[in-house]
């Protein structure tokens, strides 16, 4: 068996494994609940871990354990001490008695409790506001560093409610079940020595995508399907030639999972990223965290996105801009509208403001805003975005015919997404663009048919994405459509106005059907002549029963 059929084996051993963990807390809460409990406690074996390997590394040249170190207060404490090194180089320290590893004999002696989870969790929020920064940074740059730390680390276990009464009755039976799920996670291995793919990060992706299947409607909120996020981030890297950039950037990452994939397609240097709901802005820093990335390399921003974005993303959006900007946002959803926006940098000079009860384009501006001048932006969104009148016809004007902005319109299969069947279509922005013709590509009707979602497959991911690149005409599939076609339609993007996807039916055989039933007629007379042979045997008059 070669390297990769062999990774792609401990793989889907290891998802088996994490699901049928998951399913054990079936029927005490739904899934969007026992998501938290699961994903929260891999996370912290995954810190455990990290820390237990950097405590060795620090201990390799002494004949001692971490816990008879740390048990030694020469070897804890003062300058170099285990908690100094442990704290710089991860930026938390947890104690060896709350460890991941400890929990486990804990658990099998029937002496483990909630409680004791309780204090390493508090142990480890502590030692983060605890931990020194480096020594050769200004009293400014320490405090930056310090907010930065924090906003990465702080919060991260809020979600994971030890003491809910969906784990049991009394906490001898939520400790029992809880302790449960913490010996599976152990059991599992989490780290192939030899792995090329991070089975850590894609066992936690894989368990996402499963918890958004599970969750119907509230799925939207965290989760983008896999070949969707993948075309997405094709769409800003590999079709622009680009296989590095600077920075990414996502104002409603969820749980960043399409932050991750652009990780994926390019060298990224920095990922950004704002998201409103605070369950899953927990869930997105883990990601990361469990992705193997520092808290140095990434910044996501806990608020409303449009009515208030991340000062520091601003910041950068005003200096340059982002190199890549991505994102899957609430289709239609509401937003203040507030007029004081028209003088906001982000909506300004499109004439109106999006409406009120559809902030599809407000994300839209939100996003061009942010993007630098030789970037790329790709949202998804809903197809009225192409064909509504009123304010979101004149700022889709004006993105066309007097910014030229628009790139490319990608229409997508229906029932794509978790929680919703509707058809969507992906906006592609370039600010400098040298041409003004702007590519239309009918994607719709190619997709693996799937029990309760479709799917787009890799051949449909590279057939846009090739398409997209040669910009021309695919009988049937797209159009390279100059701006006076576009005028001429108004500025109606509606995408049949662009390719045309008719099939003519077949003409009819009038005599081969008249013929046909001639044949089934006689057919019918021989069959009913039969049965009434067949009756007559029997005793019986056809003409009676018929």
């Amino acid at each position: 068996m070669d390297t990769a059929t062999q990774q792609e084996k401990e793989s889907q051993e290891l998802q088996t494994a994490l699901w049928e963990m998951a399913n054990s807390l079936r029927g005490n809460m739904d899934a969007s609940e026992f998501k938290n409990y699961i994903l929260g406690l891999m996370f912290y074996k995954n810190l455990c871990d990290k820390e237990e390997k950097e405590a060795g590394d620090i201990l390799k040249d002494d004949d001692i354990s971490f816990a008879e170190a740390w048990e030694n207060n020469d070897y804890r404490e003062g300058e170099n001490g285990l908690k100094d090194q442990l704290s710089k180089r991860v930026g938390y320290c947890i104690e060896p008695k709350f460890l991941f590893s400890s929990l486990v004999p804990m658990i099998k002696a029937k002496t483990f409790s909630i409680d004791y989870l309780e204090k390493g969790i508090t142990a480890f929020n502590e030692s983060v506001k605890a931990a020194p920064i480096g020594e050769k940074m200004s009293e400014a740059e320490k405090k930056k560093e310090e907010k930065k730390r924090e906003s990465c680390f702080n919060g991260l276990f809020d979600d994971l409610d030890l003491h809910s009464n969906k784990l049991g009755k009394g906490e001898a039976e939520k400790s029992i079940l809880i302790g449960k799920i913490i010996e599976k996670i152990e059991d599992i291995e989490l780290e192939a020595a030899d792995a090329r793919i991070d089975l850590l990060g894609d066992s936690y992706e894989y368990l996402i995508g499963k918890f958004a299947a599970s969750a119907g409607k509230k799925a939207g909120e965290f989760y983008t399907p896999q070949q969707v996020s993948k075309l997405l981030a094709k769409l800003v890297t590999k079709a622009q030639g680009i296989t590095d950039l600077k920075s990414v950037y996502d104002p409603a990452c969820g749980s960043g999972s399409l932050l991750l994939r652009i990780g994926d397609e390019a060298n990224v240097r920095s990922y950004y990223g704002q998201e409103l709901n605070n369950t899953t802005y927990n869930l997105a820093r883990m990601n990361m965290l469990l992705h193997g990335l520092s808290y140095k390399q990434f910044d996501i921003y806990n608020d409303d996105t449009l009515e208030r974005p991340c000062p520091s993303h601003m910041d950068i959006a005003e200096h340059g801009g982002f190199d890549a900007v991505v994102a899957n946002p609430p289709y239609s959803a509401q937003w203040s509208a507030n007029e004081n926006f028209m003088n906001d940098e982000r909506f300004s000079g499109y004439g109106r403001l999006a409406p009120k009860s559809k902030a599809d384009y407000a994300f839209v501006l939100h996003m061009i805003h942010a993007l630098s001048d030789f970037g790329t932006c790709a949202v998804v969104l809903p197809h009225g975005v192409l064909f509504r009148g009123g304010a979101e016809e004149v700022i889709r004007t004006t993105l066309i015919k007097t910014r030229n902005y628009l790139d490319a319109v990608i229409g997508l299969p229906a029932n794509l997404f978790y929680g919703t069947t509707i058809p969507t279509c992906i906006l592609v922005f370039k600010k400098c663009r040298k041409n003004t013709d702007v590519m239309f590509i009918d994607a719709s009707k190619e997709f693996e048919s799937g029990k309760n979602q479709n799917r787009l497959t890799d051949v449909n991911v590279q057939k846009i994405i090739d398409t997209y690149m040669a910009r021309k005409d695919v009988d049937k599939y797209a159009h390279c459509a100059s701006l006076i076609e576009i005028q001429n339609n108004e500025f109606n993007l509606n995408i049949p106005r662009y390719v045309d996807t008719f099939e003519e039916e077949k003409p009819i055989d009038i005599k081969a059907v008249l013929s046909d039933l001639k044949s089934l007629e006689k057919q019918r007379d021989e069959l009913d002549k039969q049965i009434k042979d067949y009756l007559k045997e029997l005793g019986i008059d056809y003409d009676d029963i018929k």
